[in-house]
């Protein structure tokens, strides 16, 4: 017999009021920082704030709504193909169907529309890892039957992503992968084992790669080349200090117009920091800590391990690449390039995590 659908509840309310407040404040600030950047290369101060509503606000909003209807433990009975399928897209970037930007080959082109299969793959591989690993409660704990195949898994992707390269995905989806399969039950000698393998061999294509070489070696050397390597990490610093406790008003920055590389991608959260102040730049960070708070809340109430893992792992993906790209930008880290949730530029991007909401949502109705 199949299992029984419960009676669905109300949604959590608070996250649904927070990731409007997140998205609305992404929307607010990418159209500051992309106003002058669209003006100059498009004739459009809102070329880029446009782009967003269109392909990523109008398709989150469309994933947000389908995605909160659908019974989650649906995904249970898919989540493996929903990988093979992400990871098949992952292939096709490197056919003449993908796209090349700035020497990385991480888009595939249909038409007038271009999108990362890496964004669908922190929902797909998700989904997959905590299906598969609340469908057997001891196969985390097994070496041939969990850990083995664990490590398969892992190890495509990561491939996948280097080739591309993502280092910086590769990064934050492996750690979600630990924390899921920690979370999960599994023998503690494994999850050191995984962290100090991956270490590793991240180490040697650090070292074999010349330009994540020259990243770690930048980040080493901040002041070697201030007009160089470490041009990014400077300009940004100054605009977070130029923003002292209440900043230098909205649509006031001044380093996005000649000075901050990336304004709209992962330099962002220098140009909150530099227009709405620590005051400011305390609020984004506080509603993303709610946010993840609140998610992580949710979890105590789950009916099942299936939905409790899909929580963890949306949560921890939205926590770590907030931390990857607010830390890059104030030196506590090396430069990534890591978009930040819910305000880079980006559709794809958007859409996912609103989509990724959208499942959070329909968990919280029966929880």
């Amino acid at each position: 017999m199949g299992r029984r659908i419960r009676a669905a509840g109300k949604p959590d309310y608070v996250i649904v009021a927070c990731l409007a407040f997140l998205i609305l404040f992404g929307l607010v600030m990418l159209a500051s920082a992309s106003s002058y950047l669209g003006k100059t290369k498009f004739d459009d101060s809102y070329y880029f704030l446009k782009h967003q509503l269109t392909y990523g606000l109008l398709l989150g909003i469309v994933g947000f709504l389908i995605t909160s209807r659908i019974y989650y433990r649906y995904y249970e009975k898919i989540a493996l193909y929903l990988l093979l399928f992400s990871i098949l897209l992952l292939i096709l970037v490197f056919t003449p169907l993908g796209l090349e930007a700035s020497g990385a080959e991480r888009w595939l082109n249909l038409g007038p529309i271009s999108f990362q299969p890496a964004e669908l793959l922190k929902i797909t591989f998700v989904i997959y890892l905590a299906a598969w690993l609340s469908n057997n409660m001891q196969r985390p704990k097994s070496f041939w039957s969990g850990f083995v195949p664990f490590l398969v898994v892992c190890a495509i992707i990561s491939g996948l992503l280097l080739k591309q390269p993502a280092t910086s995905s590769v990064a934050i989806l492996m750690a979600v992968a630990l924390i899921l399969y920690f979370v999960s039950g599994a023998k503690l000698s494994h999850i050191l084992g995984t962290v100090i393998l991956g270490l590793l061999i991240l180490a040697i294509i650090i070292y074999i790669t010349p330009y994540r070489f020259s990243r770690i070696s930048n980040f080493l050397n901040q002041d070697a080349d201030p007009l160089a390597g470490g041009y990014q990490l400077n300009q940004a610093l100054i605009a977070i200090g130029s923003g002292g406790l209440w900043g230098v008003g909205y649509g006031q920055s001044t380093t996005k117009i000649h000075y901050l590389p990336e304004p709209i991608g992962d330099s962002i959260f220098a140009v909150i920091a530099e227009e709405l102040g620590f005051a400011g730049a305390i609020v984004f960070i506080g509603a993303l800590i709610f946010l993840i708070i609140r998610m992580l809340l949710l979890v105590k109430t789950t009916p099942d391990m299936l939905s409790r893992l899909i929580i963890i792992g949306f949560a921890s993906i939205i926590a770590i690449q907030a931390f990857v790209n607010m830390a890059a930008m104030t030196g506590l880290i090396p430069l990534t390039g890591t978009p930040l949730p819910f305000v880079s530029y980006g559709g794809t991007a958007l859409a996912i995590f609103m989509t990724m909401g959208g499942i959070v949502v329909n968990i919280s109705k029966y929880s």
